[in-house]
């Protein structure tokens, strides 16, 4: 028996709840011709040989194979302003999107999932402090789409291996909180010699606000860094 990629989606094309009238994008409209060019730009070309919709549409058909998804692809893309947007977005939000369902939202995620389990396994392969743009790249690819602040704690060894990356908490749009005992106190149980304390400006401003001063800056003047080297980002 020979199987064929859409052979191997189990059930159904995705769609909405409720929804059991034939589509007509499901019966009659053959889409092989344009999925088999889209295949050889993405197996033959470089990063840049598919468009932003053209890889939400490629990707969808592994979960909505009978449809034409490229409409879809171009909706998300403009609800979520980007593909970045598109592949951050809450599970609910992308499941109930005019077209998507359960199936297409966890193909849409597991992207995002393999996207930032690459992005640690690069940063850490290393010293975090010789391999300062391989954790930039990590720590963008997890929080560049956050519209409020958040902060983490990077949890380093002797060698500035990472031991733990901890989220701390979230804030609003131009403030988060942070408790620099606990976060020392967590360095000692886990036998960490240094930590990088890191937070983003969803507000689009790199400088830092008077809360930032008083609570990040404010760690070190309280002693929260002693016996360990810290860094702010």
């Amino acid at each position: 028996m020979i199987v064929g990629d859409n052979d191997l989606c189990d059930g159904a094309p995705d769609q909405e709840p409720g929804q059991g009238k034939p589509d007509p994008d499901k019966t009659g409209h053959d889409n092989s011709g344009h999925r088999a060019r889209l295949r050889k730009r993405l197996l033959t070309g470089g990063a840049e040989a598919l468009a932003d919709h053209e890889v939400l549409e490629y990707l969808l058909t592994t979960a909505i194979p009978r449809r034409d998804t490229k409409p879809v692809a171009r909706t998300l893309l403009a609800r979520f302003g980007g593909l970045a947007g598109v592949f951050n977005a809450d599970s609910a939000a992308l499941a109930q999107h005019p077209g998507m369902g359960e199936a297409s939202a966890a193909a849409v995620r597991i992207v995002a999932l393999a996207a930032r389990r690459l992005a640690r396994t690069t940063a850490t392969a290393q010293p975090v402090l010789a391999s300062w743009q391989a954790l930039l790249d990590y720590l963008t690819i997890d929080m560049a789409h956050l519209t409020v602040e958040r902060v983490r704690v990077l949890y380093l060894d002797t060698k500035n291996r990472l031991i733990r990356d901890e989220h701390i908490g979230d804030g609003s749009i131009d403030e988060a909180s942070i408790h620099p005992r606990e976060v020392i106190r967590r360095a000692l149980d886990l036998g960490s010699t240094a930590l990088i304390i890191v937070h983003n400006h969803p507000s689009g401003s790199p400088e830092p606000s008077r809360a930032d001063t008083r609570s990040l800056g404010g760690s070190r003047r309280r002693g929260g860094c002693s016996g360990s080297r810290c860094m702010i980002m």
